[in-house]
C-alpha cells in the first residue's frame, strides 16, 4: 500500500450538481431557482410581502396575551389521594405536601406548587400543605376530619436600582428679622427725602 494509491471507498464522494450548463441538464437557465429578478438572488426572504397591501397577518385581529407572571400549578384531586392512601403509597398519619406526593407518585412535577380540587371522596384524616384549594376541596378534607393549610405566595422582588440614592438638601436658615428700630429710622429718611422733593417743586413753580 501506497501513500498515491489511497482512494475513498466507491460512492463515498459524489460531484456537486453543476447548474447553469444549458437547457439539456436539466439544470439550464433559472439553474432550479425557477424565478427571474429578486427571488432568484441569494438571500431573499419576502415574508408576507403583498406588493403594498395590507398583509393578511397584519389584516386579522389579535386577540388574547400569554401572561409572562402566570403560575403553573398541578391539580390533585381528593379521590386521587383516598386511592394513593389505600395503595399504601401515602401515609395518613403524616403531612401531605408537594414533596410527599410527588414521591408517591401522585404527581410527576410540582412546578410552581399543588393546587387540591374535590373530585372524588376523601375518608381518611389527612393534613395537606398546597398552594391552593378550593372551597369543596377544603370542605371534603374538614369533613373526613383533616385540615388543608395554604401556603402563602412568595412576595416579590423589588427591583435592585444602580443609581444611589440621592442625598437630601439641607434646609436653608431663615433670615433674620430686622430689627423695629432699623424700620422706624428708614421710615423717617424716607419721610425726609420725601419732603425736600416736595418743597424744591414748590420753589421751582414760584419761580416760575
Amino acid at each position: 500500500m501506497r501513500l498515491n494509491e489511497l482512494s475513498d471507498i466507491k460512492g463515498a464522494r459524489k460531484a456537486r450538481q453543476r447548474v447553469g450548463r444549458g437547457i439539456g441538464s436539466g439544470w439550464g437557465k433559472t439553474s432550479g431557482r425557477g424565478q427571474k429578478g429578486q427571488k432568484s438572488r441569494s438571500g431573499v426572504a419576502i415574508k408576507g410581502f403583498e406588493g403594498g397591501q395590507m398583509p393578511l397577518h397584519q389584516r386579522l385581529p389579535k386577540r388574547g396575551f400569554k401572561n409572562i407572571f402566570a403560575k403553573r400549578y398541578v391539580a390533585v384531586n381528593v379521590g386521587r389521594l383516598q386511592t394513593a392512601i389505600d395503595a399504601g403509597k401515602l401515609d395518613s398519619k403524616s403531612t401531605v405536601t408537594a414533596t410527599t406526593l410527588k414521591e408517591a407518585g401522585v404527581i410527576r412535577r410540582v412546578h410552581d406548587g399543588v393546587r387540591l380540587l374535590a373530585k372524588g371522596e376523601l375518608k381518611a384524616k389527612l393534613t395537606i400543605e398546597v398552594a391552593g384549594a378550593s372551597k369543596a376541596a377544603v370542605a371534603a378534607v374538614e369533613k373526613a376530619g383533616g385540615s388543608v393549610v395554604v401556603q402563602a405566595a412568595k412576595p416579590a422582588k423589588a427591583a435592585k436600582s444602580d443609581k444611589p440614592a440621592k442625598a437630601a438638601k439641607p434646609d436653608k436658615p431663615a433670615r433674620a428679622a430686622k430689627p423695629a428700630a432699623e424700620d422706624e429710622t428708614q421710615d423717617k429718611a424716607r419721610d425726609e427725602a420725601q419732603a425736600v422733593d416736595e418743597g424744591q417743586d414748590k420753589d421751582e413753580g414760584s419761580a416760575e
